[in-house]
């Protein structure tokens, strides 16, 4: 799930990357090092080659590219990113996936999650609070149906910051909450991650239109954009107006978008 807090420390030695994760993250280097050395074996290129491992610090290779968040994203930007995720999602062959763990933050995991940060909200504006209102009240009847679950290798972090652009391709970095998943979980949180449309046209549907799906799986995805969608308004609601990480507005934005995706 998206953190809005500060989770490692990165240093770079010319072409090394050093990351120390804190101890409030626990398991995140193992996850970061289990999906390097997956993906240098099943998708060489896709993400950072793995140098070496210790408890809570992961050295890799220091991959060229600029953020995706950080540029005008285009079609040719959402082509090559469709493609990136096409390839990590289907990289890990399925025997071998069936033994990498679930990433965190599931739907129950969530679910927990949300109920208490809706048993300490405070009431803040009309808008607001009645997307809090509707959002619960779907969560509590939220039934996802099993039948749209296509398991996937998930990065688990759908911040476009995390998508290099090399001028030909789109390269992936930031692991720590990969594992096994499945495709409409993990596309419902790359679409409804601020950084999709918080300070750039909404990208997020014409990225999902260039990915296969079935029926089931749109179904799902409907319900897991919902979710996300709501996870972002409580993330959003804890951002310091003081020294605010997105544009003026997002979070008025983003109660407008819980309702939108709830139709109500």
């Amino acid at each position: 799930m998206a953190d809005l807090q500060h989770t490692h420390e990165v240093a770079f030695d010319g072409d090394v990357v050093t990351k120390r994760y804190r101890a409030s993250k626990p398991g995140a280097a193992e996850r970061e090092w289990r999906a390097l050395t997956l993906l240098a074996e099943h998708a060489p290129g896709l993400a950072p080659e793995p140098i070496a491992f210790e408890p809570g610090v992961v050295r890799m290779s220091r991959l060229d590219g600029e953020p995706l968040r950080g540029l005008p994203v285009t079609g040719e930007h959402l082509t090559a990113l469709a493609g990136a995720l096409a390839e990590l999602h289907a990289a890990v062959p399925r025997p071998v996936l069936r033994e990498v763990p679930v990433r965190p933050w599931q739907r129950e995991a969530v679910r927990d999650w949300l109920r208490g940060q809706g048993a300490r909200w405070r009431s803040r504006d009309p808008l607001a609070d009645r997307a809090v209102r509707e959002g619960l009240r779907w969560l509590e009847g939220w039934r996802p149906d099993g039948s749209g679950v296509r398991p996937v290798f998930g990065g688990g972090d759908g911040n476009l910051a995390n998508f290099l652009w090399d001028g030909g391709r789109v390269r992936v970095v930031d692991f720590e909450d990969s594992g096994r998943s499945d495709l409409a979980y993990e596309l419902a949180e790359l679409a409804e991650h601020v950084s999709m449309w918080a300070d750039r046209a909404e990208v997020g549907a014409e990225l999902v239109a260039r990915l296969e799906l079935s029926a089931a799986e749109e179904r799902r995805l409907r319900g897991c954009r919902r979710l996300q969608a709501l996870i972002w308004l409580f993330l959003l609601a804890q951002d310091d107006p003081d020294n605010p990480r997105n544009p003026p507005g997002t979070f008025r934005r983003q109660a407008e978008r819980v309702l939108a995706r709830l139709d109500a």
